[in-house]
């Protein structure tokens, strides 16, 4: 069967064109994986009146329809074509203007034209192609209309039409769209009228019929729009849709379910009844778009525009103009669903319209043909969903799952492959996947796929069998633990049981008894005593009632931030702050679902086949406990406690004083600032914690100030200064100078002269201490309001040999400052540098030197550009020379396709790129010369052949140079650009 893209013809500017394929990369939402699923026959006109009619490309639109192939000219005339390309039948159907607009009606004989000659109304005719006029032998024209739009001479940009022809859409470029409803066929009249107008363009009109609901979707270059012309909701102005439009030909509709289909230079739009549907990102500009089935047929045009990137070779190859005549067009062939290129063609001329009909151009190959393609390059995932997609039997998909599962096996993907295995597991012989897995290493993947051979009830004994003996060897102990552990009344001593489980080292145990019978206080000791278990003694506090946390808490507070200061500190900040909420715990119970069998000969299976595959022990303390009861906690190491997000309401307690906690963060000087910033973030403090938090917190900003080893003092004294700049914070004046002078902190000293704008006393006093660093602290601060500062700096800077080194590159940036804004002379800077022997003349060098040296290095960066072309065009001589005289080497390890390790078979290109073979599409000769062309290089080369092409075929054309040589304002310049391309060129005489 012919599918889509068999019934496709891409008709360009110069003629019918056909191509290679090529591979795409698209980056957008996805990476479009590129493959050869048709076969494409190239199509020649016969040599007669038809190949000149398509070479003068007097061709204006074109349709098809009831197996025949419609072509309107300029001049007014249709032809019809048969499947060889000749012209059948001609008939002239207008005698003024150009036919724009064509549509035959499916399996009838009826022909729609549209004809346009501006400033006129544009003609609409119906013929009746098997109704000949006895006369002249005509069509009969059913009907004759004038379409109307308001008389303004705009032309048509768009044309639909429903099947029946009761109903026409015709958009204009003025933006509005004409609605012709009747009778055409019988010529019983028709009513045109205006549905829509507007002051952009209009790109496309499709009709969308659906339950006696006709709706028009139009397109302009900034909008859809829809609006109803026949049924509930006629009448109504048009709605948008969408505040984008697209471009002209990018809309059509999708005759399967009606949906409308967009393309833009991103992506692929679908519009429904209800609005924007899914969309496919595929980068790139769009000029044609039409659908069949499952594939959406996108023309590209020509890149306009050479990359910059370019060779310097491939710049001069043929000038701007040899640009806009010879990049090619791609015509492409996506399946949407998929995700990947089913078809690429690149087209030397331009794309003017896509149409369908007969079926002998493109072929696409069976099923199994492209599965084939995907077995080859490794692609499984997309051939599984090719196979579900085509319908394919759920045995023929698990070939495709077991094929898959080989392939990831044998690169040592054991997990991946036993996922494809399971999925195969319905008519796969259990014991090739068994074998497979029977490695120690793998075992973990063996028992997975015993346990599924289980739920589809396809296990036999041995597999039974197996199964334990792999739980025995991983002492899987919550497995046989089901078997000797029964719930009921306690049966012994607590304190006792408890105490010789802590004694005996089974403390996952004596955990789980003091957990269940509610005793909090030993739960946490044994967590933190004797498991060192911090974290989850932590975790166990947060999840009791405030009474009973808040002591354990105290008790083993220090201990908990020593090891867990972060969740520690948080449950610190919520208790002290009011916002403690216990953690709940919902409790999953597992059910046992025993087989018949299963538990009475699990234990002696597990005796007797312990010693056939041996494993490295591993530590049954990881195997969690049973689940508790009631409402008491339960241990973290229960792993069927899952932590419920709906937390309740915080329970009322009395939020204690936050000086109480102070002791605790003794040592923790960061975990205690982070405490103290979150109380005092609490609305309706107390003015007593008030005065207690933001005195504690200044001391501890200036304490982590003053460590040995702080790192970021700068950046603690900023926090410390911000605390108390601000207003009504109630920190005694008293302390603030206190702790400013303990800890040597300059800014609390100085804040009060700050607040008094004594700006320039500031940093006199900065000088006055030759605290270097504090004086470029309040230069950056004050110079921008205080000018003066700069040439105050400027002395102080190279008043002595210490200072100046204090100061670094500061000194580069005082003198750009006073450069930029004028401050000072030249002459000044040098007198003020010139007091004492500090300075140097080198320091000012590049002060001095700027104007001169802007200069020079303009000049240099010419002098480099013009030696990198003479370098370049060297580069490409010796290239050329090396590889025509030397042999070359490859060294690539990795696909520059796929980019995974390159592997035999491999395929070598002289451009220094190598693929996998079954990467690329080439045909390997006998004796081993590789027929094909780098997919990465291959449109780079077919623009460079064109480019050589189009020498050769101007080289006779000498009226188009005399024709550019009239028009050209540089004859001198035209002459040398077409001596260049050959056309002075004396012919060989063979």
């Amino acid at each position: 069967m012919v599918l889509w893209a068999s019934r496709f013809i891409s008709w360009s500017v110069g003629g019918i064109g056909g191509g290679k394929g090529f591979e795409i990369y698209l980056f957008l939402h996805v990476k479009w994986k590129t493959f050869d699923f048709f076969e494409v026959s190239q199509v020649k006109p016969p040599e007669d009146d038809s190949k000149s009619f398509f070479e003068n490309n007097e061709i204006s639109c074109v349709c098809s329809g009831s197996e025949s192939l419609f072509l309107g000219s300029y001049d007014g005339i249709v032809r019809i074509l048969s499947p060889s390309f000749k012209v059948l039948r001609t008939f002239q159907a207008y005698d003024v203007g150009s036919i724009t607009h064509m549509k035959q009606v499916e399996g009838t004989s009826l022909l729609v034209t549209i004809s346009e000659d501006l400033p006129s109304e544009p003609i609409l005719k119906v013929w009746a192609l098997d109704k000949p006029v006895k006369k002249t032998g005509l069509p009969t024209c059913q009907s004759t209309l004038s379409i109307q739009n308001g008389r303004k001479p705009f032309p048509i940009s768009a044309f639909a039409a429903l099947d029946d022809l009761s109903q026409l859409a015709v958009g204009f470029a003025n933006g509005s769209v004409t609605v012709v409803r009747g009778d055409l066929v019988h010529d019983r009249g028709a009513k045109q009228r205006t549905v829509h107008e507007s002051e952009e363009p209009v790109t496309g009109v499709e009709f969308r019929e659906e339950s006696k609901l006709t709706t028009l979707y139009v397109a302009t270059t900034g909008r859809i729009l829809k609006l109803v012309i026949s049924g509930r909701g006629a009448g109504q102005p048009a709605r948008n849709v969408e505040e984008s439009g697209c471009a002209v030909g990018c809309m059509t509709v999708d005759k399967r379910n009606g949906d409308i289909v967009v393309v833009r230079d991103d992506a692929i739009y679908y519009y429904g009844i209800d609005g924007r549907g899914p969309c496919y990102g595929y980068d790139g500009p769009k000029s044609l778009v039409a659908i069949y089935e499952d594939y959406v047929a996108l023309v590209s045009p020509p890149i306009t525009t050479v990359p910059s990137t370019k060779s310097s070779t491939l710049r001069r190859f043929g000038g701007a103009q040899a640009d806009e005549i010879f990049n090619t067009s791609t015509f492409t062939l996506l399946d949407t669903d998929l995700k990947f290129v089913a078809h690429s063609e690149s087209l030397v001329s331009q794309v003017k319209a896509l149409f369908m009909i007969w079926g002998d151009l493109y072929h696409e190959k069976s099923l199994q043909q492209r599965l084939e393609i995907l077995y080859q390059r490794n692609l499984f995932v997309y051939a599984i969903n090719l196979a579900q997609k085509c319908g394919m039997g759920s045995f023929q998909q698990n070939v495709i799952f077991r094929k898959y599962g080989d392939y990831l096996y044998q690169k040592a993907d054991y997990d991946g492959a036993m996922q494809q295995y399971l999925k195969a597991i319905d008519n796969t012989e259990p014991s090739q996947v068994i074998r497979k897995f029977l490695d120690t290493q793998r075992i973990h993947n063996l028992i997975e796929y015993l346990e599924e051979l289980h739920e589809h009830h396809k296990a036999t004994a041995d597999h039974t069998t197996l199964l334990l003996n792999c739980y025995a060897k991983l002492k899987d102990i919550d497995k046989l633990e089901k078997f000797i552990k029964s719930p009921g009344d306690l049966k012994f001593d607590l304190d006792t049981a408890i105490s010789m489980c802590r004694q005996g080292g089974y403390y996952e145990q004596a955990a789980y008894l003091a957990t269940k019978h509610g005793e909090h206080e030993l739960v946490v000791d044994i967590l933190i005593e004797d498991s060192k278990k911090y974290s989850e003694a932590l975790q166990y506090i947060w999840r009791l009632e405030p009474e009973s946390m808040y002591p354990n808490l105290m008790k083993y507070a220090r201990v908990l931030l020593e090891h867990c200061p972060k969740d520690a500190t948080l449950l610190f900040v919520e208790y002290f702050t009011g916002r403690f909420r216990p953690r709940t715990d919902v409790i999953v119970a597992e059910e046992e679902v025993q087989q018949p069998g299963y538990a009475a000969g699990a234990v002696t299976a597990v005796q007797n086949l312990k010693d056939l595959l041996p494993l490295p022990y591993m530590n049954s303390s990881a195997v969690a406990s049973p689940p508790a009861h009631g409402n008491i906690p339960a241990t973290v190491g229960d792993n069927q406690v899952i932590e419920n997000a709906d937390q309740l309401s915080a329970p009322p307690y009395t939020t204690p004083q936050p000086r109480i906690a102070f002791s605790s963060f003794v040592d923790h000087p960061d975990e205690f600032i982070i405490f103290l910033e979150a109380c005092l973030n609490e609305k309706d403090l107390k003015e007593r914690d008030k005065i207690d938090l933001y005195t504690t917190l200044f001391e501890m900003y200036l304490h982590k100030s003053n460590e040995k080893k702080c790192e970021n003092r700068e950046e603690w004294e900023a926090k410390a200064k911000k605390l108390i700049e601000g207003k009504d914070i109630p920190i005694d004046t008293s302390n603030v100078l206190l702790l400013s002078h303990l800890s040597n902190f300059r800014d609390g000293t100085i804040l009060v002269r700050e607040q008094a704008g004594l700006r320039f006393d500031i940093f006199r006093s900065y000088t006055s201490a030759k605290d270097t660093r504090g004086a470029i602290k309040a230069l950056r601060k004050y110079g921008p309001d205080e000018p003066q500062l700069y040439p105050a700096a400027l002395a102080y800077f190279t008043s002595d040999p210490r200072v100046l080194e204090e100061a670094g590159d500061e000194l580069d940036v005082v003198l750009k400052k006073i450069d930029e804004d004028g401050l000072m002379a030249p002459l000044q800077v040098i007198q003020t540098l010139s007091t004492n022997a500090v300075a140097t003349m080198g320091m000012i060098k590049t002060y001095l030197q700027q104007t001169i040296e802007r200069e020079r290095k303009e000049i240099s960066s010419n002098r480099r550009l013009i030696e990198s072309y003479r370098t370049e065009t060297l580069e490409k001589r010796q290239e050329i020379n090396d590889l025509t005289t030397k042999p070359q080497t490859f060294n690539n390890t990795r696909c520059s396709f796929c980019g995974s390790q390159l592997t035999l078979p491999a395929v070598h290109f002289m451009c220094k790129h190598s693929f996998h073979q079954s990467c690329i599409s080439v045909q390997v000769g006998e004796d081993g010369n590789v027929e094909g062309d780098c997919t990465v290089c291959k449109k780079d080369n077919d623009t460079i052949r064109a480019f050589v092409r189009s020498q050769d075929e101007t080289a006779d054309k000498h009226d188009m140079f005399l024709d550019a040589l009239g028009r050209s304002g540089d004859r001198f310049g035209t002459i040398s650009e077409f001596f260049g391309r050959g056309v002075m060129e004396v012919p060989t005489v063979e």
